[in-house]
């Protein structure tokens, strides 16, 4: 702990400007958390962070493209101009890419595995030791039901997200009693802006999985990180989902995943 006298905790958010990452943000500053908020664009950025002032902890804001080490390396260069550490890590930064893989520029799938997997790993690898060393923190990953189950027309975001859970999962093992947090956040449809930008807003499953608002899974996120939750089901539906889509086979499952995100 000698080596964090003096630093103030943050929690590092990433994708924190909209969305899950923004109602994440809002659920950690009520609870106390000083907040680093890191996102690309530096405008919804600000207007988030103006948003959380309110909360009367310390929000700190860094702009930086995580998709690439410059961008990753650049969180430790803001805690430190802030005389910080990270005491929690909540990885929500991702995108994700609709139509079928083969048509998929090659460019942006590096973009998705660099920014969905690699800056992931890199940021939990950074800061995991620190906090074993001082006995405290956690990290949340926000992954997603899709991560169960294969999903054509969506491969890529859907492997990614299986590849979140199960890292989760696997240092929540390996780090367990040692005084560190570690959980997954798995949702089903959320209300942001993703749909639109995979083209699938008026696809089927939109319906009949139901969607949640972003404010109702980050506060139930929130609390089940809190008690200490590995995998967090916002919700008895999302629950529901996620066990129906373990249970089913794929020969099954997959066939009925590709109809239900066709664009329609």
């Amino acid at each position: 702990m000698a080596a964090y006298a003096g630093l103030r905790p943050f929690t590092v958010i990433t994708g924190g400007s909209e969305g899950i990452g923004r109602a994440l943000a809002g659920e950690f500053a009520r609870g106390g958390h000083n907040i680093l908020l890191v996102a690309r664009r530096p405008g919804p950025l600000a207007l988030a962070a103006a948003e959380l002032a309110p909360t009367n902890v310390k929000i700190v804001t860094l702009s930086a493209d995580l998709a690439t080490a410059a961008g990753c390396a650049a969180i430790e260069t803001a805690l430190l101009a802030a005389n910080a550490y990270c005491d929690v890590l909540v990885n929500n930064a991702a995108i994700g890419l609709g139509g079928p893989f083969a048509g998929q520029p090659p460019a942006d799938l590096t973009t998705l595995v660099s920014l969905n997997v690699g800056a992931l790993t890199s940021l939990t690898r950074q800061f995991l030791p620190g906090m074993l060393s001082r006995g405290q923190g956690g990290i949340l990953n926000v992954s997603s039901l899709g991560g169960y189950i294969p999903g054509p027309r969506q491969a890529a975001y859907y492997a990614s997200k299986a590849y979140v859970t199960s890292l989760s999962e696997a240092l929540a093992q390996e780090t367990a009693g040692q005084g560190v947090r570690i959980s997954a956040l798995v949702p089903g449809p959320v209300a942001t802006k993703y749909h639109a930008r995979v083209g699938t807003e008026h696809a089927y499953y939109l319906g009949l999985l139901g969607v949640a608002s972003p404010e109702l899974v980050a506060r139930l996120a929130y609390r089940g990180f809190r008690s200490g939750r590995i995998v967090i089901y916002p919700g008895i539906l999302q629950l529901a989902n996620a066990i129906v889509l373990r249970i089913l086979p794929h020969w099954l499952s997959v066939p009925a995943i590709n109809w239900m995100l066709k664009p329609r």
